[in-house]
């Protein structure tokens, strides 16, 4: 099997040759990986990495403000500068350009950004191309994560609750901009994607940053209806949400998810047995490889066995399962370790 058909094979719950891999990794990284084996096409090669491409539209709207040398600014307003930390770098928002709004009146003089500006016009041509090779996906649909950026993380969590009214206008509004952009994408790239993303981040370490009960009502009809359209257009549904998140995954299963992402098993509740015990016969897994203790700490042996465990418990029944990092590997990620992992899962993860 090439990548494109071992990847599609798993995501209809069949099996493959082998267990398909993908990789997520910060710059540094990748980095590194050329250093060690030439290009990223030839450090793709060498690790075996089937890995999913992606299409997306060039931004055409108005002319975004000139920024700082290391800042950058985006069309809903938001602006984030790089920081450097102990082993790289990453842009770290700093304005949210909704955080001081307070009545829907504030909310009505944004300039809400518009599906027009966006030119879909070259993605067709990008998709045929990337589909020769692997499986493509399109688009990027986020209400909690977006509600997070446009009013500051610690306001978006107690806005459900001061003003109901205020929130679910500002989330319409928002979402009502982000189905229109994707139906436009899709539209463009109808028969020739495979996969789209309906994602967000509601987890942390220890569990989700807002009830079942806010969930429910304010998220889960944003969620379900940008689900509908990817499925209207015959698309997989890719579901990225980071921590332990495991009591919201009933409904985001029963919404129509496909494909669940990260992975994190060190976070309460996401035990890998239990999660393929349990939704193994609707999900895929994609991640799961522990990228907080294990990858940037452990030795190779331990990466192996993590390997192992991991393809043993979430392909048990030699589907349903994709190996990668659970996140970007990061920058004190040593490359024998990575190296360790795909040729593992290469090795061990081969029916």
């Amino acid at each position: 099997m090439n990548a494109r058909e071992r990847m599609l094979t798993v995501l209809n719950h069949e099996v493959p040759d082998r267990v398909p891999t993908d990789i997520w990794a910060v710059p540094e990284v990748w980095t590194k990986l050329r250093a060690r084996f030439g290009t990223d096409a030839e450090a793709r090669a060498a690790l075996h990495i089937d890995g999913i491409a992606s299409v997306w539209p060039e931004y055409c709207g108005p002319a975004l403000p000139e920024v700082g040398p290391d800042e950058s600014i985006n069309f809903w307003g938001m602006r984030s500068r790089k920081l450097t930390f102990e082993h790289g770098r990453y842009y770290e928002m700093y304005y949210h350009p909704l955080a001081d709004a307070r009545t829907i009146d504030d909310l009505e003089r944004y300039n809400w950004p518009s599906a027009d500006w966006f030119d879909c016009s070259e993605m067709r041509e990008q998709a045929r191309a990337a589909r020769e090779k692997q499986v493509v996906l399109c688009g990027y649909m986020t209400p909690f994560y977006e509600h997070n950026k446009l009013r500051g993380l610690q306001q978006s969590l107690i806005d459900p609750l001061l003003d109901p009214a205020f929130t679910h206008h500002l989330l319409k509004r928002t979402c009502d901009f982000v189905y229109e952009h994707h139906r436009r994408m899709f539209e463009a790239t109808e028969g020739l994607i495979d996969l789209a993303q309906v994602t967000d981040d509601f987890g942390t370490q220890t569990g989700p940053m807002i009830s079942l009960e806010v969930f429910r009502e304010f998220y889960v009809p944003h969620i379900r209806r940008f689900i509908d359209l990817a499925r209207g257009f015959g698309l997989k549904v890719f579901h990225h949400d980071d921590g332990g998140i495991r009591e919201f995954l009933p409904d985001l299963v029963e919404l129509g998810i496909d494909v669940l992402n990260p992975i994190q098993w060190r976070c309460a509740g996401m035990d890998i047995a239990g999660l393929k015990h349990d939704f193994g016969d609707h999900l895929v897994f994609h991640g799961a490889i522990d990228n907080q203790q294990t990858l940037p700490f452990g030795t190779e042996a331990e990466v192996r066995a993590e390997v192992r465990r991991t393809i043993d418990t979430l392909a048990s029944d030699r589907t349903g399962y994709i190996l990668a990092p659970c996140h970007n590997l990061q920058a004190n990620t040593p490359v024998e370790n990575i190296i360790a992992m795909y040729d593992e899962a290469h090795r061990y993860g081969t029916f």
